[in-house]
C-alpha cells in the first residue's frame, strides 16, 4: 500500500503570518497509552485504506461482499469535504459504511487483539469477518472490540463499520441538528488502532466497565513543593488457563530522564480472572504541573513473570498537581491560592473543509494557538474531544473543563438518562489521568433536567474518581432544585451580564466557587443573530475592531475581559464563547464569534487577547510568551483615522510617517481591570498624507511603527505600511513548526496572499488563486477530489 501525504491547501488571502517557532513534532497517545519496546505490547495504526460508501447497503457486513467499486479513504474521515460555509444542515446525515481488508503477521498469533476506535459518530456497529463485535449509540467516546477469536490467520480479514449520524432523541445530545448550535458531522472521524498484547495484560478502562477501575489509575495526595504522593493502581487480567504469578513494576521518570522512583509489587492472579493492585510512591521536591510550568513525568508500568520477563507494559505521561476549590476563597493550585482570574475559551472540534475529521497535529496546533494568547482554560464544548487535544493540553499547560455530550435537550425516556450516566463514566475513565483535567461537567449544557439527575450525575463522577482533586460544575441557569451542592457553579458576575446573582433563588453561597462557562456573545435576537461579537474575517478591519472592543470593554454592560478582572475571588474567571468560528445546524451562517476563523487565521480580537498575557518571557516553552505589540490598522484608503494598538507593554510609542509625529501611551499604574486595555491613538491616519508622499515617490516614508517598551527599553515592534501595486503571491505554512507526516491522516494549512513587491499584503483585492499540487499529496476539498 502506498501511503500518501495529505496537504490541506486553504485559500486565505487576507492573512498576516505568525512568527514560526522552531520545529517541534508532538507525540500522541494511542488508545490511552504510549507503547514502549520489548513490552509484549504493540499498536498499529488502522487509519489507512478503508473502502467507503455513503448510503444504506444490504449485506455490507459480510466477508464476501464486493466493495471493489467503493472509494478508498483514510481515517480520520468525516464522510465528505465541506465548503467553508457549512452551516444550516447542508452536511450529510444518514448511514455510511466502511470496510477495511487486512492480513495479520503470524508473529502476533497467540496475542490478544483489540480494535480501538477513538470515536464513531452516532449509532455504530462494528463487524469483523461478518460477526458483530461492538455496538454503540453516542459519537464522542471509544468503541472497542476484542477481535482475538474471530480473525483469520491464513488470509484476508474484513472490518465492516456501519455509522449513522442521523437525528436520534434516545441518546445524547439527542437534539435534532436543525435546532442545534453545532453539527453532527459523521463517519469514523478519529483514529483507529489495533492493540496487541499478551494474555496477561493491563486492561483498558473503557472496555472493562469497572467503577473506578480498569487500566491504569493515577492520583495524587499531600502535594507540595517539598514532596508528593503518587498513587498508582493497575488492573491486570490473566486470560491464561493457568494462574499467573509475577511482579508489577512502576518507574517514574523525571523530565530530565532520571528515574526518581521505582515501585515493585508481587502479584498473583487466578486463571481467567483479573485483579487490581495499588501502590503509593513518595517523590521529594517534585516538579509540579501548572499552566505556567506544565511539567510532565513519564510513568512506566511493566508486568513481569517470575523469571523477570516483561509480559506487558507501556508508558503514560503524568503531571503532579493538586486542585482545590474552596468556596468563596476561590481556587487553589498545588496548595497555593491562585489569585489571577483564569481566562479561557470554549472549543468545538470542527475545522474548515474536514469537519470533525481533524488530524492529531491540527488538534495540537489549536491548543498551541490558544496558549500563545496566555489563555489557561479550555472548555470542551459540548462533548468529549479528541485524545490528541487532551494530550496537547497536558504539555502546553491548558486546564480542561471536560463535558459530557448535551445541549438544550432532555428526553424523559429512561434510556436517555441511562446513556448520560454511561457517558459520564466512560469520560472519567478515559480522561482521569490527564493533568490538564480541571473539573468535570457531567450535566447537560443549558438544559433543564430533573433534580434527581443532577444528584446522580454528581455521584457518578465521584464514584469513578474516589480520590482527592475531583470536582464537578453545575449551571445555575438549569434552575433545578438539587439537594447536592456542586462545588463549582456557572454564573455571570453581577458587574457583567448578570442579574443571576441578584435573584434570591441564586444568591451567592460561601461554599461555592463561581465561573462563567460562556461569555462574549451578544445577539439582537435568537433568530437574526446580528451581533457586534460575530464578525467574519473578510468583513474587514472596522468590524474586527468592533468585535475586539466588545470582548475587551464595551460601552454597555456585559461580561467581558475587563469585568472578569474586577470581580471578587469567589468568581475565578470565565471562558469566551468562542475560540474559533464553527459550523451550526440551526442557522444558515456559521458562528463568526471566534478569535480566529474556521481555518484558524486570526482576527484582531486574537491579538487583543494576546495583549493580555504576561509580558514576562519564559524560556523553554512550547508556546509563545513575552512582550508583544500589534497595530490593528491596514492603512487603506478606507481605514479609520484612529489607530488601534494592542500591547502588553508598559508603554507604546507610535510613529506615523518617516520624520512624522510620534504618539506615546503609558499604561495607568492604578488600573484595576483587564491587564492591558485597548490603546487608541486618536486622529492619526489620513490617506491624503499617503497620496502626498506617493506623488513625490516617497512611498517608503509612509508607515505606522509601534514600539512596545518596558522599563524604558524597546522590547517589541510592529510595522505596517500601505500595500502598493499587486506584484506577487506569498505562500506560507500555518503549521506551528510541525512536520507533515506522510501517514495518510495528517494535513496542514497552506496560506496564500496577494502582496506588493515589498511583501505588504493587499487586503483589498478581488483576485482568485487556484492551487495545483504535484507528487504524493492531495488538496483536501480541492479540484482533484
Amino acid at each position: 500500500m502506498r501511503v500518501k501525504q495529505i496537504i490541506s491547501t486553504l485559500l486565505l488571502l487576507l492573512v498576516i503570518p505568525l512568527q514560526a517557532l522552531a520545529e517541534y513534532n508532538p507525540s500522541f497517545s494511542t488508545a490511552g497509552f504510549y507503547a514502549i519496546p520489548d513490552s509484549g505490547r504493540e499498536v498499529f495504526s488502522m487509519n489507512p485504506a478503508w473502502r467507503f460508501f455513503k448510503g444504506s447497503v444490504e449485506g455490507a457486513e459480510a466477508v464476501a461482499f464486493d466493495d471493489s467499486a467503493w472509494g478508498v479513504v483514510s481515517l480520520p474521515h468525516g464522510v465528505e469535504y465541506l465548503p467553508t460555509e457549512a452551516s444550516g444542515c447542508i452536511n450529510y446525515q444518514g448511514e455510511v459504511w466502511y470496510r477495511k481488508h487486512f492480513t495479520l503477521n503470524p508473529a502476533l498469533k497467540g496475542k490478544k487483539l483489540f480494535l480501538h476506535f477513538e470515536a464513531i459518530m452516532g449509532k455504530s456497529k462494528v463487524y469483523v469477518n461478518g460477526q458483530l463485535l461492538a455496538e454503540q449509540k453516542g459519537g464522542y467516546l471509544p468503541v472497542i472490540a476484542d477481535i482475538t477469536k474471530v480473525v483469520n490467520w491464513s488470509g484476508d480479514n474484513v472490518i465492516a463499520v456501519l455509522a449513522d449520524n442521523s437525528n436520534d432523541p434516545i441518546y445524547p445530545p439527542g437534539k435534532a441538528q436543525r435546532v442545534l448550535d453545532y453539527t453532527y458531522f459523521g463517519g469514523i472521524y478519529r483514529d483507529c488502532w489495533l492493540v496487541t498484547h499478551n494474555n496477561v495484560h493491563v486492561t483498558d478502562p473503557n472496555y472493562e466497565d469497572i467503577v473506578a477501575g480498569g487500566g491504569l489509575f493515577v492520583a495524587y495526595d499531600n502535594v507540595s513543593e517539598a514532596k508528593a504522593n503518587v498513587i498508582v493502581k493497575a488492573h491486570i487480567r490473566n486470560e491464561r488457563p493457568t494462574p499467573f504469578k509475577g511482579v508489577i513494576e512502576y518507574s517514574i521518570e523525571s523530565p530530565a530522564g532520571e528515574i526518581v522512583s521505582t515501585l515493585k509489587q508481587k502479584i498473583a492472579i487466578h486463571s481467567n480472572s483479573a485483579a487490581s493492585f495499588s501502590r503509593t510512591a513518595t517523590l521529594s521536591k517534585p516538579q509540579l504541573w501548572s499552566p505556567d510550568s506544565p511539567t510532565l513525568y513519564n510513568l512506566y508500568v511493566r508486568v513481569r513473570d517470575t523469571k523477570g520477563n516483561v509480559v506487558d507494559g507501556y508508558r503514560r505521561r503524568i503531571g503532579i498537581r493538586s486542585i482545590e476549590f474552596r468556596g468563596n476563597e476561590g481556587f487553589f493550585l498545588n496548595g497555593k491560592h491562585y489569585t489571577e482570574p483564569l481566562i479561557g475559551a470554549n472549543r468545538h472540534q470542527d475545522f474548515a473543509v474536514v469537519g470533525h475529521a481533524v488530524a492529531n497535529s491540527a488538534h495540537w496546533r489549536d491548543a498551541k494557538k490558544l496558549r500563545d494568547l496566555g489563555l489557561k482554560v479550555i472548555r470542551n464544548a459540548h462533548c468529549p474531544q479528541d485524545p490528541a487535544f487532551m494530550d496537547a493540553c497536558d504539555e502546553l499547560g491548558l486546564f480542561v473543563i471536560d463535558n459530557v455530550p448535551g445541549w438544550q435537550f432532555w428526553n424523559k425516556a429512561p434510556e436517555f438518562e441511562q446513556f448520560i450516566y454511561r457517558d459520564i463514566r466512560d469520560l472519567v475513565r478515559r480522561d482521569r489521568n490527564h493533568p490538564s483535567l480541571w473539573f468535570w461537567e457531567p450535566t447537560l449544557n443549558e438544559t433543564r433536567f430533573p433534580a434527581s439527575f443532577a444528584e446522580k450525575a454528581y455521584h457518578c463522577v465521584n464514584e469513578e474518581y474516589p480520590y482527592k482533586g475531583v470536582f464537578s460544575a453545575y449551571d445555575m441557569q438549569a434552575r433545578t432544585a438539587s439537594t447536592i451542592v456542586y462545588p463549582i457553579q456557572y454564573a455571570h458576575p453581577a458587574e457583567g451580564e448578570g442579574t443571576t446573582y441578584s435573584k434570591p433563588k441564586f444568591a451567592l453561597r460561601d461554599d461555592v466557587t463561581y465561573f462563567t462557562r460562556e461569555w462574549g456573545d451578544n445577539v439582537d435576537d435568537w433568530n437574526s443573530h446580528n451581533s457586534p461579537s460575530r464578525v467574519a474575517r473578510n468583513w474587514g478591519e472596522v468590524p474586527m475592531l468592533v468585535q475586539a472592543q466588545h470582548y475587551a470593554k464595551p460601552h454597555y454592560q456585559c461580561t467581558c475581559y475587563d469585568v472578569l478582572y474586577r470581580v471578587g475571588q469567589s468568581h475565578i474567571g470565565g471562558c469566551l464563547w468562542h475560540s474559533f468560528d464553527h459550523q451550526r445546524g440551526y442557522h444558515p451562517d456559521p458562528f463568526y464569534g471566534g478569535l480566529a476563523d474556521v481555518f484558524r487565521q486570526p482576527k484582531y480580537s486574537y491579538y487583543m487577547f494576546m495583549a493580555q498575557r504576561s509580558p514576562v518571557k519564559q524560556e523553554n516553552r512550547l508556546y509563545e510568551t513575552g512582550p508583544m505589540v500589534y497595530i490593528a490598522h491596514e492603512m487603506t484608503p478606507f481605514s479609520p483615522k484612529d489607530v488601534t494598538v494592542y500591547s502588553n507593554c508598559d508603554e507604546v510609542r507610535l510613529t506615523y510617517l518617516e520624520g512624522g509625529k510620534t504618539y506615546t501611551y503609558r499604561k495607568p499604574a492604578d488600573y484595576k481591570g483587564m491587564p492591558s486595555p485597548i490603546i487608541v491613538f486618536k486622529d492619526v491616519y489620513d490617506f491624503m498624507d499617503d497620496k502626498a508622499r506617493s506623488y513625490k515617490r516617497k512611498q517608503k516614508e509612509v508607515y505606522l511603527l509601534a514600539e512596545g517598551l518596558i522599563n524604558g527599553e524597546v522590547v517589541a515592534t510592529h510595522k505596517v505600511a500601505p500595500a502598493r501595486r499587486p506584484s506577487k503571491v506569498m505562500l506560507w505554512l500555518d503549521n506551528e513548526g510541525n512536520d507533515l507526516k506522510a501517514d495518510g491522516s495528517d494535513f496542514t494549512t497552506v496560506v496564500a496572499a496577494i502582496t506588493d513587491r515589498e511583501g505588504n499584503i493587499k487586503h483589498l483585492n478581488n483576485y482568485f488563486i487556484k492551487f495545483h499540487i504535484e507528487g504524493e499529496g492531495r488538496i483536501l476539498g480541492g479540484s482533484d477530489e
